[in-house]
């Protein structure tokens, strides 16, 4: 049965507490308090008649807890509470008390481990009346305590508003792009005083392009990454372009003959040193 179904009231939410009040000022928020029961008479519970103070029976439907109330049982001060069970908790005036001979007693279950809980607690004067759909608990004090139950379920959760506004603003096209990485069209000035080749300018134009896409994250460093770059002088052209003849003048071509004869290895020292050693090996096998 849904919360929502015969009437929508409150009368098929499951109740999630009961307890003890000395009346309307000590009763906690969110607590109906029973004051009258079903045949008309003062539900005010009292120790003994030379007592003019007493106490209220109360019970909360508030779902914020998440717990519900499955089973209410009346024991008399000889019984054990049963297992899963605890007696309600009072909230009375100072000095006031409870009498201890009958107690309520309830079996608190989260609200998603039962089906079937106490939906409602209604109170009668020790007559004979009946309640239908109710089930009798026991009589305390001169008043006979009822439960109804049965089937219920969870409210819906509700869905959880949003701001269009805040999901307009993100999806606006109206933001201010981010700043384009350099190209070599806006790379930075070279340095005054500076003299660099052709090639080392291209390199540098190059390698501030990488950077930018590099420096997104840390495995694009590499180790010589802040390292300058610059060429042995001799190797730097002239400003003309030409290349000093000198340096063609000291170039020398060599052929595979003169490779082999500047490379040759004939190998005579190992071959030395391997008959040396034959006699040795020879002596100690015979």
């Amino acid at each position: 049965m849904s919360l929502m179904e015969d009437g929508g009231g409150a009368h098929n939410r499951p109740v999630t507490a009961v307890a003890w009040a000395s009346n309307s000022s000590t009763c906690p928020k969110d607590f109906n308090l029973i004051s009258i029961t079903e045949d008309g008479a003062a539900a005010n519970f009292t120790r003994s008649f030379a007592m003019k103070a007493g106490y209220y029976l109360c019970y909360s439907k508030d779902m914020s807890g998440g717990m519900v109330v499955s089973d209410v049982q009346v024991i008399s001060d000889k019984e054990t509470v049963p297992h899963g069970y605890c007696y309600i908790p009072e909230h009375l005036e100072p000095r006031a008390s409870v009498s201890k001979k009958k107690r309520v007693c309830v079996r608190m279950v989260p609200v998603g481990g039962v089906e079937t809980a106490v939906l409602d607690i209604k109170l009668t004067a020790k007559t004979r009346r009946m309640l239908q759909h109710y089930t009798c608990l026991g009589d305390m004090h001169g008043y006979v305590m009822w439960c109804k139950k049965g089937p219920f379920s969870s409210p819906l959760p509700q869905a959880k508003p949003r701001s269009l506004s805040l999901d307009l603003r993100q999806l606006s096209m109206d933001q201010n792009p981010p700043p384009l990485p350099l190209r070599p069209s806006n790379a930075p000035p070279m340095p005054p005083g500076r003299k660099l080749s052709h090639r080392r300018s291209n390199l540098q134009l190059n390698d501030a392009v990488d950077k930018v896409v590099d420096s997104s994250n840390i495995y694009g460093i590499s180790a010589i990454d802040g390292v300058p770059f610059t060429l042995h002088p001799k190797f730097k052209t002239q400003t003309n372009g030409t290349t000093p003849t000198n340096t063609l003048n000291n170039i020398r071509i060599k052929s595979v003959q003169d490779i082999e004869n500047e490379y040759n290895y004939t190998f005579t020292v190992e071959e030395n040193a391997a008959k040396r050693t034959t006699p040795l090996t020879t002596g100690s096998t015979s």
